[in-house]
């Protein structure tokens, strides 16, 4: 069916310690930091958004740092995202190899996977993370000083979901969010089976790893705990959601979360979904330069600023 998904939007995780998580996603992997704000569901936690130079959906990755908190470690498993990959230039490979070295980041190289290589690594709270070698992945990234243009992450290559049943998965994929099977093989962990949003592309790539037998997920620190996808406009928004509805899936209202809108319900293999929108887009309370230098707050928020502040950690930016 056609669809009116336009690619991956982002991927939020739980992670441990607020100055570490930027000091890996900035610092070491070069991402920007576009947004420092808070969780809008526990003011004590902040909220990170990374990406490129605006935030372009298709390349944000965003977390939330519970250090302190009491949230326990997760385990990966069958129900959950269990690797995020972002796509970079496919000559880096070994620069990044070296550079990570430099960094004393933990990683592997596993084979290709249906014909890409990769390295595996693994960020201060657990996560896995991969960097994809792309050809021809023409989005503009962040640069820094210590990662140029040649080496710099492009964006969201992909999201690897383990289900113990690919089936449901796949059909959910295809008959209602629009997706297409691309590739099928082997991933060195087991069968995959890729699908694509709108074009095979970096940034609109799932990828389902069955896994009949292993652990269940539980959520907790060191886990993902959902992928958007971007849909362009916030009829289709509701549109989607009529659908669902309509097919008995349990689904959130619309959600405002300043800078997109969002529904949230979860596919047949238990992995949490959400729909987000493109606008406002993260310059509706920033300027572009500015962008991730200030605490932002919603404005039903800022009546507390005092109180939110004063309840986070000290952070470097």
């Amino acid at each position: 069916m056609a669809s009116s998904l336009l690619s991956l939007h982002h991927v939020t995780a739980t992670v441990e310690d607020a100055q570490d998580d930027l000091d890996f996603f900035a610092g070491g992997l070069g991402l920007r930091l576009v947004k420092k704000t808070v969780n809008f569901d526990n003011h004590g936690v902040y909220h990170f958004y990374y990406g490129d130079e605006r935030g372009t959906p298709g390349t944000i990755w965003t977390t939330f740092p519970y250090k302190g908190m009491g949230v326990p470690v997760g385990r990966k498993g069958a129900g959950q995202i269990t690797a995020t990959s972002f796509s970079v230039p496919a000559g880096s490979i070994e620069s990044w190899k070296d550079r990570l070295a430099a960094l004393k980041v933990p990683v592997t190289e596993p084979e290709p996977r249906l014909g890409e290589n990769a390295l595996r690594i693994t960020d201060p709270s657990g996560l896995a993370i991969e960097l994809v070698g792309s050809e021809g992945d023409e989005r503009q990234p962040w640069v820094t000083d210590e990662v140029g243009s040649d080496a710099a992450v492009r964006g969201l290559h992909s999201v690897t979901l383990t289900v113990r049943d690919p089936g449901p998965s796949v059909r959910f994929l295809a008959e209602v969010l629009g997706f297409d099977v691309v590739r099928e093989g082997e991933g060195g962990a087991g069968q995959i089976t890729r699908l694509a949003v709108n074009a095979d592309r970096p940034g609109q790539i799932v990828d389902l790893l069955a896994s009949p037998y292993g652990p269940a997920a539980t959520n907790g620190t060191g886990t993902v705990h959902h992928v958007a996808f971007a849909v362009g406009d916030p009829d289709q928004q509701l549109a989607i959601r009529e659908e669902l509805l309509s097919r008995g899936v349990q689904v959130t209202p619309v959600r405002d979360r300043q800078y997109f809108r969002s529904i949230y319900f979860r596919e047949p293999g238990g992995v949490l979904y959400e729909i987000a929108t493109i606008q406002p887009g993260f310059t509706v309370d920033e300027e572009l330069p500015c962008l991730g230098l200030d605490l932002k707050l919603p404005p039903w928020e800022e009546p507390h600023r005092t109180e939110i502040e004063a309840a986070l950690p000290a952070i470097r930016t």
